[in-house]
């Protein structure tokens, strides 16, 4: 009995040993950071003097982080729906054709390999004022359309993202359908099942683990499409384009770290709300 006690005790001793070094990087660089940029936000930019909660009213007030914060949550909202329920119903589609299931997978993860730049060129080549898309409506006697500097650049954005992480989603869909037990599509067919009751009584009900890590997920890459958005249109695009990440990089660059900071706490309250949220709803539907 001692000596089990002594090899338990042995391996929790192991594991903390492990773990250490990954610890002692997350204290460093990450919990560390978060507890500076919260006691930052309530101090003024020069100086470091406590000022309250007036960094909050200030970015509150401030007409372009409302103007940011309305473009993401659009952005989000259009996008992560779009995203989850496009790449399923591709996944599904894919799965069905094992033969050539392979070499579709790797072209939707084709442009997770694509630099930016590569990106950014092909973007210019064709939605700029006299790109590639305006020279074919001008050759049709159309008038040319301002993509970049209209609403349309929104769009443009949705449709890059949804380009971006397409396969990524499909990967994670394909690991959540191949955990399925076979057994459960044969006892459904055996009972005379249709294709379509299968789907939803047995796929979507076993995939929404899954479900809800690729919502999490795409949540969260909804905030990195800022580089993209950057080298094509600048540090002030269109207005319909405008999304928090401009707001950040313009106010680091005037150096606004009292701004940064209560707009950065505020967002992450917000993400962390929605997450926990959305973990609940999942929850209370797994309990019903």
């Amino acid at each position: 009995m001692k000596n089990r006690k002594r090899s338990h005790l042995g391996i929790r001793w192991s594991v903390a040993v492990f773990l250490l070094p990954h610890m002692a990087g997350v204290l460093c660089f990450a919990l560390l950071p978060m507890v500076r940029v919260l006691v930052r936000s309530f101090q003024s930019a020069v100086g470091g003097s406590w000022v309250g909660l007036k960094n909050y009213l200030m970015v509150w007030n401030n007409t372009a982080f409302r103007l940011a914060v309305s473009n993401t949550a659009r952005f989000i909202l259009v996008c992560v729906p779009i995203l989850v329920v496009m790449s399923l119903i591709l996944t599904v589609a894919v799965q069905s054709i094992p033969v050539v299931g392979k070499h579709i997978r790797s072209i939707f993860l084709m442009p997770m390999a694509i630099p930016a730049a590569s990106v950014v060129l092909v973007w210019k080549a064709l939605f700029h004022d006299s790109g590639l898309l305006n020279h074919v409506l001008l050759d049709m006697g159309a008038d040319a359309i301002p993509w970049m500097d209209s609403g349309a650049a929104f769009w443009m954005l949705v449709i890059s993202y949804l380009w971006k992480n397409l396969g990524y989603t499909m990967v994670l869909w394909a690991a959540g359908l191949s955990a399925i037990p076979k057994s459960c599509y044969e006892a459904a067919q055996v009972d005379g099942a249709t294709s379509r009751q299968i789907f939803f009584r047995i796929t979507l009900p076993n995939l929404k683990g899954t479900a809800y890590i690729l919502v999490v997920l795409s949540v969260l890459n909804s905030f990195k499409v800022f580089r993209e958005a950057w080298l094509v249109a600048g540090d002030y695009p269109d207005q319909s384009m405008y999304l928090l990440q401009h707001l950040y990089n313009n106010w680091f660059r005037e150096l606004d770290f009292d701004k940064i900071a209560a707009a950065g706490v505020m967002c992450s309250l917000v993400i962390f709300l929605l997450i926990g949220m959305l973990r609940r709803a999942w929850d209370r539907e797994d309990n019903l």
